[in-house]
């Protein structure tokens, strides 16, 4: 099941929501020129010093080594894309969902919730795989609290969606409830099969998506409850995590 859009329209222009998606369209274009300059070592050397490496951060934690650097990259692993796979999808989630949270919260309260989720998203897996030496690089961590809020906001919102069936696919309009709580689901049943599985081939930083997730409905079921923020009417290299 793929989303394509929403039924949800908003009050105003999601110009964080834009923001966001072009640095992360920017930081792509450098990734490909480094590439492009230096081969796929130039691109491992920027995951590496760019991209957040669990370890490193619970080595700093703990006092072996400055902490500056490694909290730095908590921040930076989130506008960094391991492909164009990869970077499609997250923008296609955060363009759909991230408008109508923007719109909810306000453009500066959003982009702080954002950045938590990414936070909280990037603590879950430090916390699950402490010792980790593979980068952890993505937006998805931070979408994923802005799909959490989405679902708690607008759980009756239709999403347009390509449900494959089989050989055939067909377009269906589903409630927003369904299709963020499968994809939740899904995180949390993939998660807990991946644990004790040795992870140094790098793969899908899957507690991440969760601790995001989980994030990001804990805040919107806060603002719902208390009425706060703004109301509205309803209406190519394989040894890092992407997330």
């Amino acid at each position: 099941m793929i989303p394509l859009r929403d039924a949800n329209p908003t009050q105003r222009r999601p110009v964080v929501t834009i923001g966001l998606i072009a640095l992360c369209v920017l930081a792509f274009g450098w990734e490909l020129w480094l590439q492009a300059e230096s081969g796929d070592a130039g691109l491992e050397r920027l995951f590496r010093d760019w991209a957040l490496v669990p370890g490193d951060l619970t080595a700093a934690l703990r006092g072996d080594g400055a902490l500056g650097h490694p909290l730095a990259t908590v921040i930076t692993s989130m506008f960094l894309h391991g492909g164009w796979i990869h970077l499609g999808g997250n923008m296609l989630y955060l363009w759909i969902f991230g408008n109508n949270v923007e719109d909810r919260f306000g453009r500066l309260p959003f982009l702080l919730f954002y950045l938590f989720g990414g936070v909280v998203a990037a603590a879950a897996q430090v916390v699950i795989d402490p010792t980790s030496t593979t980068p952890v690089l993505g937006a998805s961590g931070a979408i994923a609290a802005v799909l959490g809020a989405y679902l708690v906001l607008y759980p009756g919102a239709r999403v347009l969606s390509l449900v494959f069936l089989g050989f055939f696919y067909q377009l269906l309009q589903i409630p927003a409830v369904i299709v963020l709580g499968l994809w939740f689901i899904l995180q949390l049943i993939n998660g807990a099969m991946s644990l004790g599985v040795p992870s140094s081939a790098g793969g899908v930083a899957l507690f991440a998506h969760i601790g995001g997730f989980a994030a990001g409905a804990l805040v919107a079921l806060l603002v719902r409850t208390t009425g706060g923020a703004r109301s509205r009417r309803n209406g190519p290299l394989d040894e890092f995590r992407v997330g």
